[in-house]
């Protein structure tokens, strides 16, 4: 059984910083491919960030600011979170696919719980 556990949440002010951490259990074969969406009432569920194969892939919202890193074993994953901004504020959430993984995160079998992440003014 596959378990993803977040953490690293919390509250900032705008131009800080952030790290969330992600760590998947139950993860057989060579590793797995991983990621991060964010969630907010207003904007719904978007991609942020995702890492496949040791290649990393940014949202245009975040190119520049955050960095997604994996470890050797590819069964866990780090989002740098920098300059962040008010419109950062969401619930972010781990993605993990066995490879070979698909290409849409939105199509991947395993998420993690969730965790807050708020930027103030």
């Amino acid at each position: 059984q596959v378990q993803l556990v977040e953490s690293g949440g919390g509250s900032v002010q705008a131009g800080g910083s952030l790290t969330l951490s992600c760590v998947a259990s139950g993860i057989t074969g060579s590793g797995a491919c991983m990621g991060w969406v964010r969630q907010t009432p207003i904007k719904g569920r978007e991609f942020v960030a995702l890492i496949k194969y040791g290649k990393p892939y940014y949202a245009d919202s975040v190119e520049g600011r955050f960095t997604i890193s994996q470890d050797a074993a590819k069964r866990a994953v780090t989002l740098q979170m920098n300059n962040l901004g008010p419109e950062d504020t969401a619930e972010y959430t781990c993605a993990a696919e066995r490879e070979p993984c698909g290409a849409s995160i939105e199509w991947w079998n395993y998420w993690g719980p969730g965790t807050q992440v708020t930027v103030s003014s």
